[in-house]
């Protein structure tokens, strides 16, 4: 196998990626027969190998939104049919969906903290995996705070109340089994804890230093292969220990100081506070990576435009001079024991929901629905809705009766 450093160019973003070459796909004639090495990833057409990791880029940008990068979401799918996430950022939701994965199987989330550009979409991943047909509870792990006020567990649970008319909205009317969240808080001082261990993967924690005291970052390790993830952290030696000759280190690199008052219209005290102290800056990530020596080192967290992602790299290149990926939406990374095969992904814009891996159950329960004030200002068309009934009973040989007292 050979290395190459390439520029890649799509769109309108620069991203200079290492690349592991693993095989040709040159046509040597005018056939029509199937390429069998794509250099774009279509998604839900290709199984892993046994021993195989896949890492798909789902948010990598920064806390405001914009069309072409969400913020904060990994995911991370294993030959042994698991799959998981870390952070679910805003908008990326979008970008999860069009993946194309059954919501059964996207049912652990592991958070790095509580800023809305890593958790900004979890209310999309919970009751939009409801209506997706997602019925399996949603399971999420995440650190303490300082108070339990401050704490992933709070977090969800306020959220829940928060969402109180939704969900009261939907019971009775839709299979909501899927609408159970499950979280497990864990000590966010605990260093390299294991905060899951099942089905031969192990995911720990350490903490991070980032904003206020509660941030965490996390290393998966399954079948030799190893996935380090910073969520948002100043250089730190606990990732160093830790995230140390792993295979893939997704770790923040921001915008550098001069592209926050240039582009982000920052003050300069603002952009060196944020982008030199609250995160890691291109400089400091090449000096992280240089010390961990990750087989593959990613930067994700600021906007990766032509113009922007050659300071970025360049500012890198004066401290790391590793294999490098500077992240954008919908790249995706192959991994194993061989080395790394890096691609984007196809985007299919017209995708719908998949089945549930389970089967959905009718809905049980009363149905909460508007009071007799509301209720009796309905215009009721009788003869066109029974008229639905009736044909989806025969299309699908159902017995959906009627609703009683309509008239």
């Amino acid at each position: 196998m050979k290395k190459n450093v390439l520029l890649v160019i799509a769109g309108m973003a620069i991203m200079l990626v290492a690349v592991v070459i693993v095989g040709s796909n040159t046509r040597n004639d005018a056939s029509v027969a199937s390429i069998s090495d794509q250099e774009v990833y279509y998604p839900s057409t290709e199984e892993l190998a046994p021993d195989e990791m896949r890492v798909v880029a789902l948010g990598t940008g920064m806390p405001n939104a914009r069309p072409k990068q969400a913020a904060a979401c990994w995911l991370v799918e294993l030959g042994n049919g698991d799959k998981f996430l870390f952070d679910i950022g805003t908008g990326s939701a979008e970008r999860l969906s069009a993946q194309k994965i059954p919501m059964d199987y996207l049912d652990k989330l592991f958070v790095g903290h509580l800023h809305s550009d890593h958790v900004g979409d979890f209310d999309a991943l919970w009751i939009g995996g409801v209506i997706g047909n997602r019925v399996k509870p949603l399971r999420v792990w995440g650190p303490s705070g300082t108070d339990p006020t401050m704490g992933t567990k709070y977090y969800v649970e306020t959220l829940q109340e928060a969402y109180k008319w939704d969900i009261a909205g939907r019971l009775g009317k839709i299979d909501m089994r899927g609408a159970e969240v499950i979280v497990t808080e864990f000590d966010y001082k605990g260093e390299n804890q294991i905060v899951y261990n099942e089905n031969g993967v192990v995911i720990r924690s350490f903490p991070a230093i980032h904003a206020i005291d509660g941030s965490v970052s996390y290393t998966l390790e399954w079948n030799g292969l190893k996935f380090a993830y910073s969520s948002d952290t100043y250089p730190n030696k606990w990732w160093m220990e830790y995230a140390l000759d792993c295979d893939i280190a997704v770790h923040e690199c921001f915008a550098s100081p001069q592209t926050m008052v240039e582009k982000q219209k920052f003050l300069p005290a603002e952009a060196l506070n944020v982008a030199t102290q609250i995160h890691t800056s291109p400089g400091q990530f090449g000096k992280v990576m240089s010390d961990i020596q990750p087989k593959l080192a990613v930067g994700y967290h600021f906007f990766n435009d032509f113009d922007t992602a050659p300071l970025v790299y360049e500012e890198i290149r004066k401290t790391y001079d590793g294999p490098l990926a500077l992240a954008v939406d919908y790249m995706v990374f192959n991994v194993d024991k061989n080395g790394h095969k890096v691609r984007m992904s196809a985007i299919d814009e017209d995708v719908w929901p998949s089945n549930s891996v389970y089967g959905k159950a009718a809905p049980t329960g009363q149905p909460v629905m508007p009071t007799g004030f509301t209720m009796q200002g309905r215009v009721n068309y009788n003869d066109v809705v029974k008229e639905y009934y009736d044909n989806i009973n025969k299309l699908y040989n159902e017995k959906v009766p009627y609703p009683q007292g309509i008239k």
